[in-house]
């Protein structure tokens, strides 16, 4: 095969559509555009959300709730989950990442408690909830806050 016989896949490639070149097109005189009015016109058009000056519906539905800016995100992990790692590894944002129990760093790492661990680990988080760091540390290993 050369470059001058390639061509695309049948029914793929569909010509230009030529609006506006006369009434035999099919497509001419207004071009599709209707007579006048304010979408025939050049840059004409209404915003997104715009309901030919009827209350848009973005202004009748109530305002909920409140966004805290400050507010921090956390990657979330249980300590049942932990079990997946060797005995005496250190666990931390790194090591978490690699194996995919998190997809993201967010802004730090939080431990849970959920569930039991088994293994004696060193793990290192930004937060740990209280039930957690006691069954770390019951099962041998050390909760540390970064």
């Amino acid at each position: 095969m050369k470059l001058h016989e390639l061509s695309p896949a049948p029914g793929s490639a569909k010509p230009a559509w030529r609006k506006g070149r006369g009434h035999g097109s099919g497509n001419g005189k207004t071009a599709g555009k209707g007579h006048k009015g304010q979408n025939a016109r050049s840059g004409g058009g209404v915003r997104p959300g715009f309901e030919g000056g009827q209350l848009p519906l973005y202004r009748k539905l109530p305002k909920r709730g409140f966004n805290n800016i400050f507010s921090k995100e956390y990657a979330i992990v249980n300590v049942e989950d932990l079990n997946k790692f060797e005995d005496g590894a250190t666990v931390d944002m790194a090591a978490l990442l690699e194996t995919g129990m998190i997809r993201k760093e967010l802004d730090g790492l939080k431990v849970l408690g959920n569930g039991e661990v088994t293994k004696k680990l060193t793990v290192k988080a930004t937060i740990f909830s209280a039930s957690a760091k006691a069954k770390i540390e019951a099962a041998g290993g050390k909760a540390e806050v970064i």
